[in-house]
């Protein structure tokens, strides 16, 4: 960055008095809150955490100088959650993207399961189910629970994109057979108990050759450590994020 875009010294001294103004509101508000969810709290954290991210910028850009704040970001956070206090029914809401990247792999592996479910009947090429990937897909995911697909993608000629889970409350079960046609349309983020997400974007270096995906969790306050609220978590992938690029600083 030129000398010229550079903040002043001024600039980033009121960032930081910013940071104490929204500290003191912060502990006001939680000190007053009328219950865990008190809209108040909610919104002082999120100015507590706009300020204190402003001030980051601009102490590295001023000083070429990091806090040693996690800063939660705010494009991905979830509403206040507003669901039952003692939910008597919970929904799991389950998304993993896949590429198929072996086609052959995964042709062979459905002609294996056919072969043992019809003892042996498919001893040439493969058969109409089989024969396709769609078919193939529809052989496997018909055969192997969608968890043990996932921890076994690699076999299947899979490879993994974005997943993420989440857990939302109600107070009454739904009736059987009532969300089948539509089965994610009524997910309500307000009612969200606990997310977990997995994606490449949260890789501490997008440069390395690591597949390790960081997984982020997003709890109501239940106790979970790094979880203190469905509007406050879902961040520690973006915070892993920072520090990795505070570290590269």
């Amino acid at each position: 960055m030129s000398d010229a875009a550079q903040p002043t010294a001024a600039e980033v001294r009121a960032a930081a008095e910013a940071v104490k103004t929204a500290l003191d509101r912060h502990l006001a508000a939680v000190e007053r809150r009328s219950g865990e969810d008190d809209p108040a709290v909610y919104e002082a954290f999120n100015e507590l955490a706009a300020a204190a991210e402003e001030y980051d910028e601009l102490l590295y850009d001023r000083y070429d100088e990091v806090t040693p704040f996690e800063i939660p970001g705010s494009d991905d956070s979830l509403p206040p959650y507003t669901g039952p206090e003692e939910p008597n029914a919970l929904s799991v809401l389950i998304r993993r993207d896949y590429v198929v990247v072996e086609p052959q792999r995964l042709l062979a592996q459905a002609q294996r399961v056919e072969a043992v479910e019809e003892s042996g009947a498919v001893t040439a090429g493969f058969d109409a189910a089989s024969g396709t990937v769609h078919g193939a897909l529809g052989v496997l995911f018909g055969e192997f629970e969608a968890d043990e697909i996932a921890s076994r993608h690699k076999e299947f000629g899979l490879e993994e994109g974005d997943s993420t889970l989440w857990v939302t409350s109600s107070d009454e079960p739904a009736e059987p057979g009532e969300w089948l046609e539509a089965p994610f349309d009524q997910a309500d983020t307000h009612q969200v108990v606990c997310r977990f997400d997995v994606s490449a974007v949260f890789d501490d270096d997008a440069d390395d050759d690591i597949d390790d995906d960081i997984e982020v969790g997003t709890l109501a306050e239940v106790g979970v450590e790094d979880a203190v609220g469905p509007e406050r978590g879902g961040r520690r992938g973006e915070d892993a994020d920072r520090e990795a690029q505070d570290a590269d600083r």
